[in-house]
């Protein structure tokens, strides 16, 4: 790191401490040369390919703001959409590279918003995986009269002595 001041390469830590919940390290440095201090910031950096080719930082924002969209006019509160997206920055970045396709993004999402809300989720689907015709919607909504089933008949089986 380059002191600022007299861009002297040598520098040390005094002090540093988490921000942002953890995702950066603030870290108070002091010059080996100048003796002056500075602040630098260091984060994991997270870059989404999109389907044109342009790299852009990943943003929980933007995962919110498309979630909410699917979920406009449906009984959802904010605090369960700012956990969906939180939920998604995790999955995201527990792949462990710093470069990932939108697409995996999307399905990242679709996981949480099936759970949270099944219309929501039907909207997001529908955009995102490009739904074209009923049929789509309809296939859609028999995987999720399916997977509905298939949990009910566990939940039922559990219960039982």
């Amino acid at each position: 790191m380059h002191c600022p001041f007299c861009r002297h390469t040598d520098s040390r830590v005094v002090d540093s401490r988490l921000i942002d919940d953890g995702a950066a390290i603030r870290r108070r440095r002091q010059c080996g040369s100048c003796g002056r201090r500075f602040t630098t910031t260091e984060s994991a950096g997270l870059s989404v390919i999109k389907r044109s080719g342009v790299t852009e930082p990943f943003s929980r924002t933007k995962v919110l703001v498309g979630v909410r969209k699917a979920c406009q006019g449906r009984p959802v509160d904010e605090d369960a959409l700012a956990l969906l997206a939180q939920q998604v920055e995790e999955v995201v970045r527990s792949t462990g590279q710093a470069e990932i396709d939108a697409h995996e993004v999307g399905l990242a999402v679709l996981g949480p918003l099936r759970e949270l809300d099944e219309v929501a989720y039907l909207r997001f689907a529908s955009v995102y995986q490009n739904f074209e015709t009923l049929e789509d919607f309809e296939a859609a909504i028999a995987l999720l009269r399916l997977d509905r089933s298939a949990r009910a008949e566990e939940s039922s089986a559990g219960s039982t002595p």
